[in-house]
């Protein structure tokens, strides 16, 4: 029975004074009768649980047995579908593929996860066997205590038990320094991190408590002369560069067209890079629709489709009538930017000739689609709240983010164009401009409408290219920066800042310290980690990246698994990128489901599942363009209909081979009595697991 919290009987006691009255109610009179005496006490109201008998406590204990008992069963139903998961996907390989190592993608980490592995199975054997035999000891230290010194050879069990002895000995003179020295180096690294993660949590308070934001001064599209009422409305190029997207080519094209600008002072550029010509031909037809409502766009393909999306944008730019405009908008496949969008951003740029960029902040349609939806928008709203807003208002700089902004196309010329030389052509180009002098402009509160991957394998591959791209980049460019005019503070911040802390000690220290470190400590106890690093700093760094997003606050716990099991492909990524391996220029189109809008939500599945044979193709098209498309017709249906295939998981490797050494060094931790690491090894090897196996976001199998 738990204790009895109520302490009104102290306090009554000093509060009581004169004489005790019963009020009884008598309808419709009430009466008052005044006792004094002994008889008083009786009167009192009796003390609380007293009153309790046999059957009110049973029916407590039935209640907390009754909710012991559901949470089991929950817990019970959660590993049962695991184990389920485990078994049909590893076991018998229903619906499963294991991902691709190619040459240098990879395939050194996982070997090097899987030794370890190996050896961690080893040792927890051995020290299994130590501590049924009661040869574990306790306290471990960097020097060998006294207690640990070889006792003499009439002590000594057998071979076996003088082999762990020597174990003992050999770990703690030779093996423990070097990873407490890693371990420390780390941390320092962590600590530096967490510092410059909480001075931009400052300077995002500092703006918001201020509230400091780019304005514009009077009416920019107000004439001063009615003669010269159309020059206020400068000439802008709109460019969606894209490459089979099928689901999103509609949705964006529209909302391109829509955009609140002059007919005459605006062109669209559809710069389609598919390789299926079914989709060609669809866009081309759309791109046809809206030129018959007279709106200035065309359609481009290249032939040579070398560059990926960079080639594509240095092609555009090189047609002749381009000399005629004075910004260019650029919009990924999947945004679908507001009609007002030109008239929130271009004003910026009036009587600020310095400024080359204005960057939108990203809007997510389907951030609680799922999961993995949730978790990835907690960081984008860190990135764009915090990030891209403090660098922003406080240094006129910032990585662009490839789509939602206007550039000044002088700005991209003076800086030398679109490159093909890395993955990231728009961080390359903002760093290439702001060595030129060029100032950004972040708008936070401009939103334009995207959508997130909802699958692991899409947002693994797009994880991937935007940390080996960055490294890359940095090799590239570190010479141009060095030997730039811009102040030396402000190469600092770049080389420093931009792509050391942020770019390359992140994803070292997080898969260094949580994903080797850690579990290693806990084979090799004299180098053990301190509470403050696994839990305290953690909580409260994804404390900090949450805050842009509060409603996001219950999924705190799995945010910060979620992020230490992303680690080993961002880790991996920025090797790869770091040492030019094979895996260094490669781009592969994140998946998107075209979910412009909510209503979207509910046409998807009807969209996937009609064949292109039942389009309505015939929109607007031109005569020879529905040739074509009643030719493509013709010849689907006379073609016999393929059998339904059906999408099944991936099987991560490296990240199973975590997720079993996490858990092994969980089950060491046992030994050793240390709560908070057994809890979090436990947690974070189980989150390994889901993710190995593909159980987190969109569920095809």
């Amino acid at each position: 029975m738990a204790p009895s919290l109520d302490f009104s009987h102290w306090w009554a006691k000093e509060i009581r004074s004169g004489t005790p009255v019963v009020v009884t109610m008598q309808n419709p009179n009430y009466s008052v009768l005044e006792i004094d005496g002994p008889d008083a006490a009786a009167f009192r109201p009796a003390e609380k649980g007293r009153g309790r008998n046999a059957k009110q406590v049973t029916w407590v204990l039935l209640l907390k047995a009754h909710r012991a008992v559901g949470c089991v069963a929950w817990l019970a139903a959660g590993l049962w579908s695991l184990l389920g998961a485990l078994k049909k996907r590893v076991f018998f390989g229903q619906g499963c593929s294991t991902e691709s190592d190619k040459p240098g993608k990879g395939r050194l980490l996982f070997r090097f996860l899987r030794g370890f592995l190996v050896l961690s199975i080893a040792m927890l054997a051995l020290e299994m066997i130590a501590y049924w035999k009661g040869w574990h000891f306790k306290k471990p230290n960097l020097q060998l205590p006294e207690s640990l010194h070889m006792p003499e050879t009439t002590a000594i069990q057998g071979w076996m038990h003088n082999a762990y002895l020597c174990w003992l000995a050999f770990r703690s003179n030779y093996i423990a320094y070097p990873i407490q020295v890693l371990s420390n180096f780390c941390i320092v690294l962590f600590m530096i991190q967490s510092l410059d993660r909480i001075i931009l949590c400052l300077g995002c308070f500092w703006i918001k408590l201020k509230k400091i934001k780019p304005t514009i001064d009077g009416d920019p599209f107000k004439a001063d002369d009615v003669e010269s009422s159309g020059s206020e409305y400068p000439m802008v190029l709109i460019q969606i560069p894209m490459c089979n997207e099928r689901e999103v080519y509609e949705q964006s094209i529209s909302a391109a067209c829509q955009i609140d600008w002059p007919r005459d002072r605006v062109l669209v550029q559809v710069l389609d890079d598919s390789n299926d010509e079914t989709i060609m031909l669809l866009i081309r037809a759309e791109v046809s629709k809206w030129s018959q409502r007279g709106v200035n766009i065309v359609y481009r393909h290249r032939l040579v489709r070398t560059g990926y999306k960079a080639g594509n944008l240095k092609s555009a730019m090189s047609c002749d009538y381009v000399k005629d405009y004075e910004f260019v908008a650029i919009f990924d496949a999947d945004f679908t930017p507001n009609p007002d969008f030109l008239k929130k951003t271009i004003p910026h740029f009036k009587g600020n000739p310095e400024l080359g960029l204005v960057q939108a902040r990203w809007s997510f349609v389907n951030k609680d689609e799922n999961l993995l939806t949730r978790l990835q928008n907690i960081n984008l709203c860190f990135h764009f709240e915090v990030e891209q807003q403090v660098n922003g208002v406080f240094l006129n700089f910032f990585g662009f983010n490839g789509t939602a902004g206007v550039w000044r196309i002088k700005a991209l010329e003076d800086s030398g164009g679109w490159l093909e030389r890395t993955t990231v052509e728009d961080m390359d180009i903002a760093v290439r401009a702001h060595l030129n002098g060029w100032k950004f402009i972040f708008l936070n509160d401009v939103k334009v409408l995207c959508e997130v991957p909802e699958s692991y394998e899409a947002y693994r591959k797009q994880q991937h290219r935007w940390h080996s791209g960055p490294m890359q980049l940095f090799r590239l460019c570190l010479p141009a920066i060095l030997k730039s005019k811009i102040s030396v503070w402000k190469k600092a911040n770049l080389v420093l800042l931009f792509f050391l802390l942020r770019k390359l000690i992140l994803p070292f220290y997080s898969f260094t310290l949580f994903c080797v470190i850690l579990p290693l400590s806990m084979f090799v106890p004299e180098a053990e980690l301190p509470l403050w690093v696994i839990c305290y700093i953690p909580v409260i760094m994804s404390f900090l990246n949450i805050l842009p997003a509060p409603r996001s606050f219950p999924f705190i716990v799995p945010y910060l698994l979620f992020e230490n099991t992303m680690s080993v492909t961002k880790f991996n990524a920025m090797v790869v990128g770091l040492f030019q391996l094979g895996s260094s220029y490669e781009w592969i189109v994140t998946k998107k489901a075209g979910r412009s809008s909510e209503s979207d939500l509910l046409v998807a599945a009807e969209r996937h599942s009609k064949p292109v044979g039942h389009l309505q193709l015939h929109r607007g098209v031109s005569e020879s363009e529905l040739m074509e498309l009643n030719k493509l017709k013709d010849q689907q249906e006379e073609a016999p209909l393929p059998p339904p295939t059906k999408k099944g998981n991936q099987i991560y490797k490296k990240e199973l081979a975590l997720s079993l050494l996490l858990l092994t060094a969980a089950v060491r931790s046992l030994l050793s009595a240390q709560g908070i690491h057994f809890y979090f090894l436990l947690f974070q090897g189980v989150s390994f697991l889901l993710v190995g196996l593909d159980l987190i976001g969109e569920q095809m199998v």
